[in-house]
């Protein structure tokens, strides 16, 4: 009688409830890419501004118009990354994403809700942001109020598996073929 091992589990992280570290990484690329599309549209239309009227426009973190437009804006990226998909950049990149309190993928509506509300989690002093330490479903205050939980949607061994599959497929095809002598596994066979 043989006895195999016991399967071993697959390493996989999906539907787990995202760490604070990996959410706080996700928010600061999301700052920073947010912030580099900001600054990339200001310099865009400062030039076209320098273009047509010959005079050059100069914007400074003072200015109450541009402090407005990218709250604004950032309201915008958030709100629609999380409508739109579940996730903006940084959470992409970290391979997490919203969805319901009860995992199901979340509706629109709740990605609108999630970022209209997230500055509460600042405006209390951060306090807001205790859940994500504290409960079992690291839920912060804007996930409770909109009803959303933050995942990890990546799975582990799915990837490894793609990787392992493309390496076979790569060492599975011929070598290249030289012009001088052929085939090149024939030629090595001569």
């Amino acid at each position: 009688m043989s006895t195999r091992p016991p399967a071993a589990e697959p390493v996989t992280a999906q539907g787990h409830y995202a760490g604070s570290v990996s959410r706080l990484l996700a928010f600061a690329i999301d700052l920073i890419a947010s912030s580099a599309v900001f600054a990339a549209a200001l310099a865009v239309i400062s030039y076209a501004v320098q273009i047509v009227t010959g005079k050059q426009v100069s914007w400074n973190r003072q200015d109450i118009v541009v402090m407005v437009v990218f709250v604004a804006w950032e309201f915008f990226y958030f709100g629609y990354s999380w409508a739109a998909s579940g996730r903006t950049f940084g959470m992409a990149v970290l391979g997490v994403r919203v969805v319901r309190a009860d995992g199901a993928a979340a509706e629109p509506w709740r990605g609108a809700v999630r970022a209209l509300v997230f500055p509460l989690s600042f405006l209390l002093f951060g306090a807001g942001f205790l859940g994500i330490l504290v409960q079992r479903e690291r839920r912060a205050l804007h996930d409770l109020i909109a009803g959303t939980a933050v995942v990890y949607a990546w799975d582990a061994r799915a990837a490894r598996l793609r990787f392992l599959a493309r390496e076979a497929e790569l060492a599975a095809r011929p070598g290249p073929t030289s012009p001088l002598t052929g085939d090149a596994p024939a030629a090595a066979e001569r």
